[in-house]
């Protein structure tokens, strides 16, 4: 079972997943850090707060000490209800970028592989055309001979 699970985790495919993972998970550090820190404050500037995330309305009651609050997190972890639109708009921007940001390497992939494709059959059509512009190869010495001799035997008369 110990060799088998080796032969598994050793796989081209298993260690090529392990590394898109780690990739992807930094790569989601970078994304949430421009979503949070750059594009999400002119937002919230546009529309008259510079914590987007704050924006919530309340659904039930709030403690007394928690009375008047715009600390989301805080009501939030005081067990409040609370609808977060500001904080879900903020993951929805997130997904956008990382939406765009993989169509536009699967679109650049996709670009390359039809380049290199178009390539190759060109690469194909011209070595074609070169074979066919190609003079045939002499002919072997031994069938060169062979055929002498049969010219030589047709010509005889028979007997």
């Amino acid at each position: 079972m110990l060799k088998e699970f080796r032969a598994f985790i050793m796989r081209g495919n298993v260690l090529d997943l392990a590394v898109a993972v780690i990739i992807g998970a930094a790569f989601s550090k970078i994304v949430t850090s421009l979503t949070d820190d750059i594009i999400m404050p002119v937002i919230g500037r546009i529309f008259g707060g510079l914590d987007f995330s704050s924006y919530f309305v309340v659904l039930g009651e709030v403690p007394a000490g928690l009375r008047g609050s715009t600390d989301y997190a805080a009501l939030k972890k005081a067990g409040v209800p609370l609808l977060g639109y500001g904080e879900f708009i903020t993951q929805v921007v997130n997904f956008v970028i990382v939406a765009f940001i993989i169509f536009t390497m699967v679109r650049s992939v996709n670009k390359l592989a039809a380049l290199a494709e178009r390539e190759a059959a060109r690469l194909r059509h011209q070595q074609a055309a070169e074979e066919a512009a190609a003079p045939p190869p002499p002919e072997p010495v031994e069938i060169a001979l062979l055929r002498e001799i049969r010219n030589e035997l047709k010509a005889r008369p028979a007997a």
